[in-house]
């Protein structure tokens, strides 16, 4: 037995070396094998790839040779032979394409075939006004097959130097890139993602560029390398995949011309704060007189109350303004577009509430940020273009509270969980901006209350109790507001097992923070006529299934928010039953006292009590608690689901 294991690892460890992961040579070998032992799941390997990126030293254009290799290991990779080349284009100049070489190899009759890409193959396509796609799909694929392809781009946008992905959602054997950047541009360079660079090496090419005048630069060469790279796999609770796959990204910092002049390219926060008070879109929005006083008359209760004057102006937007779902906040901003229209985007909207309430003397600033979807802005350096999200922050008796009139179910200080993304710039144009972490501003909770009992008929029917706070409010309010006769006929339908009745919800308006709902219930095949009842008390259940699967995860665990869950249940047996078996109880808790989950039964006069509390006590977990959470989850679904309580006749 011994002997078949180390056989078998040393099988694994030759199919994965005899890879040729060195060029675009494609061996016998690379085509006969159909599987990828480190990742028995990948449909597709990337074998080898190179890109290389110089400033051409007649042309002084930006330069980027791209090679690659890939085998299609199932027909699920089929997708991966149709390639797509971004063009990027402004209304004076475009990125260029050439030299496009692909090539298909396959095994017949024990010989290595070749199908090359023909010319008339290739196709463009205008994608909007900043990109053209450069698109070609591989001939003659099968199950197998390798293919290879390479080509030339050439870019007059300096200033967008091109960055390179190691990770992609396909593993990958080996990934270099190779950059020649001369001295008089001077670039900011970020890693980003978890992945580590096998090589990072560094040397300087005295006078690899000359001007007409006289004047020379000298290059830094630069290759960066990684290999074995896993697949990037989405899954649940996490924001876009660009905060964390690996890749080199540059930002045009300093550019120094040949004849001295220096143009500073990338600003500091100063510089920037100072063309977002003066920018047209941001700053002259900012404080301009909204007319409102008249409308505002009537919507105020107590002026001599902040509080109350602030949640009363909040409601006064969301009611009257309607967001067009667009996220444009640096473009055709018009708050007196919005006020005649009742319709605008983010910006128009929340400078909008930023104007009235400061007009009412509450101390507001602005801040920007980026949305879940769209990734994390750097901390680097200002990088506009990063944000694409405008909300207000109020400072009212002491306290903070973050605002957003886009939705008019939100409460107040109550942001859409799409703006939860850790951090947000936070414009002072008097004090200088600062970050500032975006966090939900209370812990969400989820109720059921449940109050059994068996009837003199041998029946179990009973009163159930559910409260939301925070997000699952959000939802349950969208729902039931949206149509509140087909939310408690559907609601009706969803419960299978059990018959409705009386269903009563308890909210009055859209933006209450709070959901509650009570209904009376009736178990529908519940007559108990056997001498032991076996019970699943869960009728309520916060999970339907673990969302954590895979086996390792390398980037943080994001909630949005901090989250609490109960269920609590009461059954009245009367003098006709017993408990003669019921769950083992639970007590535990996530490392660092980050979470808890507590499960508890006990019969006290007559009364099954049962008590299950989960909770969440952090918005974000690093992936080092993936394991943790994954059990975590795993125990509550045991718990829901295997839980049995066992009655008996007296």
């Amino acid at each position: 037995m011994k002997q078949l294991y180390l056989l078998a690892i040393l099988l694994s460890s030759s199919v994965y070396s005899q890879f040729n992961s060195k060029g675009l040579d494609v061996t016998k070998f690379d085509i006969e094998t159909n599987i990828y032992t480190k990742d028995s799941t990948a449909n597709a390997l990337i074998i080898y790839e190179t890109g290389n990126s110089y400033i051409d030293k007649n042309t002084f254009k930006l330069v980027t040779e791209v090679k690659r290799k890939l085998k299609i290991l199932n027909r699920n990779g089929f997708d991966k032979t149709t390639i797509t080349i971004p063009l990027y284009k402004n209304d004076k100049n475009s990125e260029k394409i050439s030299e496009i070489r692909a090539t298909t190899y396959n095994l017949e009759n024990n010989d290595i075939t070749k199908t090359q890409l023909e010319r008339k193959d290739i196709f463009e396509e205008n994608y909007n006004d900043r990109y053209t796609l450069s698109k070609f799909t591989f001939p003659n694929i099968k199950e197998g097959s390798v293919i290879t392809y390479s080509y030339t781009i050439e870019s007059p946008f300096i200033y967008k130097y091109k960055g390179w992905e190691f990770q992609d959602n396909i593993p990958k054997l080996y990934s270099e890139y190779n950059t020649s950047i001369p001295g008089n541009y001077e670039y900011s360079i970020k890693l980003v993602g978890l992945q580590k660079l096998d090589t990072h090496d560094q040397k300087l090419v005295k006078n690899c560029l000359s001007a007409f005048n006289g004047g020379t630069a000298d290059c830094t060469k630069t290759v960066y390398a990684m290999s074995n790279i896993p697949a990037f796999i989405d899954e649940e609770y996490m924001t876009t995949k660009d905060n964390y796959l690996s890749r080199i990204e540059y930002e045009l910092k300093v550019f120094r011309g040949f004849d001295g002049t220096v143009d500073n390219i990338t600003k500091t926060w100063k510089d920037t704060d100072k063309e977002l008070k003066s920018d047209e879109n941001i700053g002259r929005q900012l404080g301009k007189k909204t007319n409102l006083d008249g409308l505002l008359a009537n919507v105020f209760t107590d002026k001599s109350n902040t509080l109350i004057k602030a949640k009363e102006i909040y409601q006064f937007v969301q009611d009257n303004y309607t967001w067009n779902e667009e996220y444009k906040i640096f473009n055709d901003v018009s708050v007196k577009d919005l006020i005649k229209e009742k319709s605008g985007n983010v910006s128009e909207i929340n400078i909008l509430l930023y104007n009235i309430l400061e007009e009412n003397e509450i101390n507001v600033k602005p801040i920007l940020l980026s949305t879940r979807n769209n990734g994390l802005p750097t901390k680097l350096y200002p990088v506009i273009s990063e944000f694409n999200y405008i909300i207000v922050q109020a400072t009212i008796d002491g306290k903070t509270y973050l605002l957003d009139a886009t939705d008019n179910y939100l409460s107040f200080g109550e942001l859409p969980y799409r703006c939860l993304n850790q951090y947000g710039r936070l414009l002072d144009f008097k004090n200088g901006s600062e970050w500032i972490d975006i966090e939900a501003d209370k812990t969400s909770t989820t109720q059921y209350l449940v109050d059994l009992q068996i009837s003199d008929d041998n029946k179990i029917n009973g009163t159930i109790k559910t409260k939301y706070v925070g997000y699952p409010a959000l939802l349950k309010k969208k729902k039931y507001f949206e149509n509140p006769t087909e939310y408690i006929d559907n609601y009706a339908d969803i419960q299978t097992s059990i018959t409705v009745l009386d269903h009563e919800v308890y909210v009055i308006n859209k933006n209450d923070d709070e959901f509650s709902e009570s209904f009376k219930a009736e178990f529908d095949d519940s007559s108990i006529n056997s001498d032991n009842v076996y019970l699943n008390p869960f009728i309520f259940k916060f999970f339907k299934e673990n969302p954590f699967k895979l086996q390792e995860r390398t980037y943080p665990i994001d909630f949005g928010y901090k989250n609490s869950f109960l269920y609590s249940m009461q059954l009245d047996l009367g003098d006709k039953y017993e408990v003669i078996d019921m769950p083992k109880e639970i007590n535990g808790v996530l490392p660092n006292n980050t979470g808890e989950i507590i499960f508890q039964t006990k019969v006290d006069d007559d009364k099954l009590l049962l008590f299950f509390k989960v909770t969440l006590k952090e918005s974000l977990y690093d992936a080092a608690y993936y394991d943790a959470l994954k059990m975590y989850f795993g125990k509550i679904l045991d718990v829901q689901t295997n839980s049995l309580i066992v009655l008996k006749k007296k």
